[in-house]
Order: structure tokens, then C-alpha cells, then sequence
């Protein structure tokens, strides 16, 4: 390393001149801002969710294998299961967190790429953000490998927005939302906003205007409270739920599309599903009864017709 040196910069003054004094030394920089401290409601949740994590595996819950010998699952099963989590609705349609009828609607999928964009609030660490873009980054390669259909994590130009944000960045929160999203029915919106602390992550679904079950965008947020077991978890449910798998069901099983919370990752079970879902044979708007054959025939041969 080379350095320079000088005893006076400004040189010495003309003869007959008195020598000005010389001005201050500019102030040293100030330190660079510590972390934010997170506000009492941000711990309590963080606290919270570190418990409700302990609890679930306590009891043996959310399993990050794929299933396995105890968990078996034949053809009529699978393609039971894709009718109720693919055809069917969690949540009525602008109606906010109000259960749906249960009723059997039609396939919904996308048909463009998906390119899948990441946004931290402020209140996640660099070491956090890095850490799960590396994971997104292989999640959304096998949801492609999986699906055959173009998934990506991209830098720009997202339509798959995931907004990984905390009580503190609710400003950052409503800022996102309104560039991403500006025309989001107002209970949805609402819902974003003030996100109930029982429901650990959401995602919404928007649909072509030219066809109300093509996919054009979807926008999931992540609690940033989350520890990292079910900060991931819901990483894996949210993007698979925003490509159209988009109901619970209590009777899925290995699956993470079940509110027991059995299974934190995408499982063997739930490929297959998606498998299905994104089989050129089945085109959005397609109705259960006109689906039906060929989900069991998919199913049949995902399966080789015995338990999986």
C-alpha cells in the first residue's frame, strides 16, 4: 500500500502577507446508523411464532421430509386431493377471510412464465435476506422442474411478488402495495395490512382480465417475525398456492396443503399435484366434470395405479 504524504497543503504565504489562519479540519464522519431497534409488537410476535414453531415440533410436526412409508397414498386418493386443493377455494372471492362454500370451481393456472420477485422490508436482516433468496432461488427451479412450466427468481420485472415484511415496515408495506398492486379490492388490501396473527402467511392471485382463471400476478407476504423453520415453510406453500393450488384440505396427506401442519415442505405428494395441475391437458377454466378424467389418468400414472 502507497501512502502520500504532506506537511502543509496551502503552501506559505506571499512575503508582506499575513498567513490566514487555517480552517477547521471538516468533522469526522459520523458513524454509520446501528440496527433499528423492532417495537414491542414486533418482539411479541417474534416470540410468539418462536413458541408456536417449538409447540408444532414438540409434537412431531412440521416434517421436512417428502413422506414416506407412513404416510401412503394411492391414484383415487391423489386425484381426490387435486379436486379439493385445485378446484375448490380456501377463502370466498372478495369476501376477505370468509371460508369459502367448498364448492368445486374450475382450474386455475398460469400460462405465461412466472418470474418470481423478492422484496425485505427494512426490518430483515442483510444475513435473513441473503440467505433466503439462496433458498428461493433453488425452490423455484424445482417448482419449474416439477411443473415443466417457466418459474424463476428474477431481479426485475417480477409478476410473482413476495413481500417479506413485519409489523415495523408496514409503511413499506403499503408503499409496495400500491406500486405492485393498485388495484387490489380494498378487503384483500385490508387484509395485507393488518394481516391477523393467526394467519402465518397469505397470498393473493390475480387472474387475466380476458380470463378470469389465467394468472397474470400474485402477491405474497411473508411474516418477517417468522423463525427460519416457518418462515420457510410458508415459502413453500405460498408459491405453490399462488400456481394454483390454492385450497386446504384436511384429508391431504403427505401434504403441506393441510392446516395440521404434519409437513413444512413441499412433499412428494404435493409435486404431483402440481404435476397435474400443469399437464397441457388441463386448461384454465376447465370444470371439474370435464377435468375429472384426465386428473385420474395423470394421477394413475404418477402413481403406476398402486399406494404411493
Amino acid at each position: 500500500m502507497a501512502v502520500l504524504s504532506a506537511c502543509d497543503p496551502f503552501g506559505p504565504a506571499p512575503p508582506g502577507i499575513k498567513p490566514q489562519a487555517r480552517p477547521d479540519r471538516p468533522p469526522a464522519a459520523a458513524p454509520p446508523p446501528g440496527p433499528v431497534e423492532p417495537s414491542e409488537a414486533s418482539r411479541d410476535l417474534r416470540n410468539y411464532y418462536a413458541r408456536v414453531q417449538e409447540d408444532l415440533l414438540t409434537r412431531g410436526l412440521l416434517r421436512t421430509d417428502g413422506g414416506g412409508v407412513d404416510t401412503p397414498f394411492t391414484d383415487e386418493m391423489l386425484a381426490r386431493n387435486f379436486e379439493r386443493i385445485a378446484l375448490a377455494e380456501e377463502y370466498a372471492r372478495g369476501a376477505g377471510l370468509q371460508p369459502s362454500s367448498g364448492a368445486l370451481g374450475a382450474i386455475k393456472k398460469w400460462t405465461i412464465p412466472v418470474r418470481v420477485g423478492l422484496t425485505f422490508g427494512s426490518s430483515v436482516t442483510s444475513e435473513t435476506e441473503a440467505k433466503d433468496r439462496d433458498m428461493l432461488a433453488g425452490y423455484t427451479r424445482r417448482l419449474a422442474r416439477v411443473s415443466g412450466h417457466p418459474i424463476s427468481l428474477v431481479s426485475s420485472q417480477p409478476n410473482f411478488h413476495v413481500l417479506v415484511m413485519g409489523e415495523d415496515d408496514k409503511d413499506e408495506l403499503r408503499a409496495a402495495l400500491d406500486r405492485i398492486a393498485p388495484g387490489m379490492e380494498t378487503s384483500s388490501r385490508s387484509i395485507f395490512i393488518n394481516l391477523p396473527r393467526a394467519i402465518h402467511c397469505l397470498v393473493v392471485a390475480f387472474s387475466d382480465v380476458q380470463s378470469d382463471n389465467a394468472y397474470q400476478q400474485a402477491v405474497a407476504l411473508v411474516r418477517s417475525e417468522h423463525p427460519d423453520l416457518t418462515r420457510r415453510a410458508c415459502y413453500h406453500e405460498e408459491l405453490a398456492q399462488g400456481l394454483g393450488l390454492a385450497n386446504d384440505d384436511q384429508n391431504a396427506r403427505p401434504s403441506i396443503f393441510n392446516d395440521d401442519e404434519e409437513f413444512a415442505f413441499l412433499t412428494t405428494h404435493d409435486e404431483m399435484l402440481l404435476k397435474i395441475l400443469y399437464d397441457p391437458r388441463l386448461t384454465p377454466g376447465m370444470t371439474a366434470s370435464e377435468a375429472r378424467p384426465i386428473v385420474q389418468g395423470l394421477a394413475t400414472e404418477l402413481t403406476g395405479g398402486g399406494p404411493s
